[in-house]
């Protein structure tokens, strides 16, 4: 049976689960007709479909009914059979080569220390332990114990959600398992989350907890054999660089850290720039451009280093006059004798470590301000200055006023 005749095959299972057939029934000439399955033919028809304008939820039978072939009731039953059922094929229209080679890849990018790939399967593997132990919950307290220690797949989902799901789409134009797939880890983060909801132990709750934990498992398989080795074999080094130091934004999740990947490390994060461009960690942008979004920030910004020396206003509108005659000239010539002792006691303990923030509430013409000094520290926690922010909290002040009415 060629390609197109197969995603046909698969188009038509849909049409009938969407008439009303039952799951099993139509599972039956699937299992039929597909024990040889590929994960890319099901994303390929995932693809083809949703282009064609087939409802997302439509789409997600489909993941549901391949997964359905090659699990089993038990754990032991689904790693058997989704390890020795499922057989590798190159994909006829994909033109990588290594494309046949993509769970050789995957499983060589997972064995790394620091990989995102070894996180990502280290927390599935932490979490097939606690859906294992959770099956076992019989009493409300036993399942509410379990639904707070799953929720922790909220990290793991987010990731996916913002590190891979929208990196495959834009950069390589794989939609359709990413999409299906992130909706279904919302569904299950929605629903633990409405669970934990439930004060009383009832037969709707134990059934929708085991349902639950039915497709978590689901999903781990999904991962596995789907989505990380479609990465695996598409994503570069730097790709996988990037990915590797955007992870460390997250929580741990599972008690799972993120490991140290040394050669991410040593070669640290590419930024793409272009001429003219002030390059940061965070991304690049040219001195027009960052100049007009810190005097869009509405806030008052001055900046003083680690000599007390003005280094930088922003410009517009302020509490504070910053005469720009003052750059270059240190701070405290800014300020009245009064308050001089008091400035320069904030630089001291931050310089010396002993304080990170000062915030300061004032009055100022009639309406409540927010001044706020901040310790400036490189990565490796080096003072470089001090940051200055004044904030008019008047809409603030107007809104929780408001609110408390």
């Amino acid at each position: 049976m060629k390609v197109d005749e197969r995603i046909k095959l698969l188009k038509s299972y849909l049409a009938r689960l969407s008439g009303g057939e039952n799951m099993d029934s139509v599972r039956a000439d699937f299992v039929e007709n597909f024990k040889d399955v590929e994960a890319s033919e099901i994303m390929r028809a995932e693809q083809e479909m949703m282009k064609e304008g087939t409802p997302l939820a439509e789409v997600q039978k489909l993941c549901d009914l391949h997964s359905a072939l090659f699990h089993g009731s038990t754990t032991e039953e689904k790693l058997t059979i989704a390890e020795g059922t499922v057989k590798e094929a190159q994909e006829e229209t994909n033109t990588n080569a290594d494309y046949k080679n993509k769970k050789v890849i995957c499983s060589r990018l997972t064995a790394i220390q620091g990989h995102p790939l070894n996180t990502f399967a280290r927390e599935n593997e932490a979490l097939q332990e606690l859906i294992s132990e959770a099956k076992e919950a019989g009493s409300y307290e036993e399942i509410m114990i379990f639904i707070k220690r799953l929720r922790d797949i909220s990290i793991h989902y987010a990731k996916k959600g913002d590190l891979l799901y929208p990196h495959l789409k834009v950069k390589y134009q794989i939609s359709g398992p990413s999409d299906v797939m992130w909706t279904v880890d919302d569904e299950i983060r929605d629903e633990l989350a409405e669970l934990a909801k439930i004060s009383v132990l009832t037969e709707d709750l134990k059934n929708r907890f085991s349902k639950v934990l039915i497709r978590m498992d689901e999903m781990i398989y999904k991962e596995k054999n789907i989505l990380f080795p479609i990465c695996a074999v598409n994503f570069t080094e730097e790709e996988w660089t990037g990915i590797y130091f955007d992870s460390k934004d997250y929580k741990d999740c599972f008690g799972v850290e993120n490991g140290i990947w040394n050669d991410a490390k040593k070669t640290g994060r590419k930024i793409n720039e272009t001429a003219d461009e002030i390059v940061m960690p965070g991304g690049h942008m040219n001195l027009e451009q960052l100049t007009a979004l810190l005097n869009t920030i509405p806030m008052e910004i001055t900046f003083i280093d680690d000599n007390n020396i003005n280094r930088y206003f922003n410009e517009g509108p302020k509490v504070f006059k910053r005469p720009a005659m003052a750059i270059d000239r240190d701070v405290f010539s800014c300020h009245p004798p009064k308050i001089e002792r008091m400035v320069r006691a904030i630089l001291d303990d931050f310089r010396n470590g002993k304080r990170d923030c000062v915030p300061v509430w004032m009055e100022k013409d009639g309406r409540t301000v927010l001044v706020t000094y901040m310790a400036v520290r490189n990565a490796d926690g080096a003072y470089l200055g001090t940051v200055e922010i004044v904030r008019d909290m008047e809409d603030a002040k107007a809104h929780f006023e408001k609110s408390n009415k």
